[in-house]
């Protein structure tokens, strides 16, 4: 999975620094298990370490940060004032429309939020969560009312003027070939046993497609997540026409499922990764269920396969591409697939306006989550293969609320198996990040900002 949003500062790789926290003292290790609440929500952190995590242990300060915070506050108050929530205040204010049930907003320091998203916007927003300047029993539903409204909760005169004071993406995080592989490590090799955590023994790592018998989408469990990861498989598996003797390219390993899959059909499968903690479970993984002969998996960039290919699957993963890259990413798969071919891709997709408007922006899930990371639109897609390729698109079919259903999942997953977490020495601030981030991913889904489509490509043939 790879979600981006839309808001230069030094990117610091801190979650692997706070893997690192396991080294530390006793008392520090007890406290940086994690505090939750009552509700099972995480608590304030009550320690944040600076060397960890800079630009959340302390808010903006000085002059200018006071005065960016004081108009980002009113900005703030005037949008929410109108919006289907309540944003309580510790003087007693309530702000926005919303009624009794719906999701609560509960300012802790406001005047610690407003210097962060004064100083630098949306990435404000996630960082004072993690610091516990903010709190909300529901903060999926919370980011949901926002994700909503993302292009009116901005005066139009000022979005005008966002190029000139929103952070742009660090050189070193452009998915070059020389940076693609420490972008995905920071991400990706965090540690086998954190993904274990939340994800279910398919270790899928993108949006599930839950079969129609297994009741509403808002309502469905845990039990039934195994099941619809593999019917997403399945189905990409047999859009791609993947059988008996198939020579198959997988672009983005994960943990290995696909392969498996694809090579229980008797498919011969080449999978690329660089990810060396995924290669190494893939690997064990397909060993262990007797299709070593069968399944190649490499350290290898997208960019540097060689061969044909019968057919080309890759799931979730252009949005690591990147905007700029997206050409040589299609290039590529035309370049080795075979007379014939067909290629079935998912990909998490937002709408074309949207994309165009934020190409350059730095995000909050670039620094913290998915550095170099992007995602396309549909139009996006189809633009880029007419233009640089002999692709083109056949079908697709949107999922955007099996992704909501499917992140859903993860995030109760998560938050139950809080302890685990911590005892692997992620402290009480990357839990409070990667909470934000699983609910900021699934309010985008829920809202209908984003959708996550499975399209079908292949050659068409020259009509004379």
């Amino acid at each position: 999975m790879t979600l981006i949003d839309d808001n230069e500062t030094t990117a610091v790789p801190v979650l692997a620094k706070a893997r690192d926290n396991a080294g530390l003292s006793d008392v520090a290790a007890t406290h940086y298990a994690a505090a939750w609440t009552a509700t099972g929500m995480p608590a304030s952190p009550a320690i944040i370490d600076p060397n960890v995590w800079p630009e959340v242990a302390q808010p903006p300060s000085g002059a200018k940060a006071a005065v960016a915070g004081k108009a980002a506050g009113l900005l703030f108050k005037g949008a929410v004032k109108r919006l289907p929530l309540r944003v309580e205040y510790p003087d007693g204010t309530v702000l926005g429309t919303g009624g009794a049930g719906g999701p609560v907003m509960v300012m802790v320091r406001p005047e610690a939020f407003e210097a962060r998203i004064g100083d630098n916007g949306l990435i404000g927003l996630g960082e004072s969560f993690m610091a516990g300047d903010w709190e909300a029993s529901d903060l999926a539903g919370v980011l949901e009312v926002f994700a909503a409204s993302v292009d009116t909760l901005i005066p139009a005169p000022l979005q005008k003027l966002r190029a000139l004071y929103l952070p742009r993406t660090p050189r070193q995080e452009r998915n070059a070939e020389q940076n693609t592989r420490s972008n995905i490590s920071r991400h990706y090799d965090l540690s086998n046993e954190l993904f274990s955590t939340f994800l279910d023994s398919t270790m899928s790592y993108s949006s599930a497609l839950f079969p129609l018998e297994t009741g509403p989408l808002s309502a469905v469990g845990w039990e039934v997540l195994a099941e619809a990861q593999q019917a997403k498989i399945e189905r990409l598996l047999d859009k791609a026409g993947v059988g008996a003797g198939t020579r198959l390219l997988e672009i983005g390993t994960g943990w290995g499922e696909l392969a498996l899959r694809a090579a229980a059909r008797g498919a011969i499968v080449y999978s690329v990764t660089l990810s060396s903690e995924q290669q190494a479970l893939a690997q064990e993984r397909i060993a262990a269920a007797g299709y070593a002969g069968q399944v190649t998996v490499a350290l290898q960039d997208y960019r540097a396969v060689e061969g044909e290919y019968d057919a080309i699957v890759s799931v979730e993963m252009i949005e690591a591409v990147g905007y700029e890259y997206w050409p040589i990413y299609f290039q590529t798969i035309d370049r080795v697939l075979a007379p014939g071919g067909k290629v079935a891709i998912q990909a998490i997709t937002m709408p074309h306006g949207r994309m165009l408007a934020t190409r350059n922006a730095y995000t909050w899930v670039h620094k913290y989550i998915f550095p170099g990371g992007f995602l396309p639109s549909v139009r996006a897609i189809e633009g880029v293969t007419q233009q640089h390729t002999t692709l083109r698109v056949r079908e697709r079919m949107g999922m955007g609320d099996h992704y909501a259903a499917t992140l859903r999942l993860w995030e109760e997953r998560f938050l139950e198996r809080s302890r685990e977490v911590g005892e692997q020495g992620f402290d009480a601030v990357f839990q409070r990040m990667w909470l934000f981030y699983l609910c900021y991913s699934r309010a985008g889904f829920q809202s209908g900002y984003l959708d996550v489509q499975q399209i079908v490509l292949d050659r068409r043939e020259v009509q004379l």
